[in-house]
């Protein structure tokens, strides 16, 4: 059976939300708080496994005493974006705490999706990331131990796109030393 957004005919009959309308709906309890807005269709989030929620809290907390000034770190909260608000897994933003009190960051300087079942979909997303300017976007591949890195973005794509494995440190300058050891996150 074909997917149904696969079929034209349907595809273009999809209603598509702007960012103002979807933050309407949730602030109305219309949208589910399993739900993120990405390129314009609002999508439920994926159930996150045991090693997904280990890997989310030990990255945030590794991060968190090593940005860099002036940066917070944000775990599943919103990014308003051009077409989407998404909910990475670890975001680096610049400012304070109450500067998003009223309003949700518009780029980062890092983003962290953790992967364990959702590769394929981090990676479409990638452009989401490159077109807001974030300058670092990092999949955690779960199960293979190892940390795809995209940086450079220029007119929606990222032109690096790098590798890194469980032994490797990758440089970041979002943290204070500017390296960040793979295998901390899966010791």
């Amino acid at each position: 059976m074909a997917a149904i957004l696969d079929l034209p005919e349907v595809r273009a009959r999809v209603t598509r939300w702007t960012v103002g309308d979807y933050e309407r709906l949730t602030e109305l309890g219309a949208v589910s708080r399993r739900a993120e807005l990405i390129r314009g269709l609002i999508v439920e989030k994926m159930s996150k496994s045991p090693l997904h929620n280990f890997l989310t809290i030990r990255i945030a907390d590794t991060l968190r005493p090593r940005v860099g000034a002036g940066l917070l770190v944000r775990q599943e909260a919103s990014l308003r974006l051009a077409d989407s608000v998404p909910e990475p897994d670890v975001a680096l933003v610049r400012g304070r705490e109450t500067d998003f009190r009223t309003r949700h960051p518009t780029t980062a300087e890092l983003v962290i999706e953790v992967a364990v079942s959702s590769a394929a979909l981090d990676r479409e997303n990638a452009s989401l990331y490159a077109e807001a300017g974030v300058a670092e976007y990092w999949i955690v591949l779960g199960e293979a131990e190892q940390v795809e890195v995209y940086r450079r973005p220029e007119n929606g794509v990222y032109q690096e796109k790098r590798l890194y494995a469980r032994d490797e440190t990758i440089p970041s300058a979002s943290v204070s030393d500017g390296l960040v050891p793979v295998a901390s996150w899966f010791a």
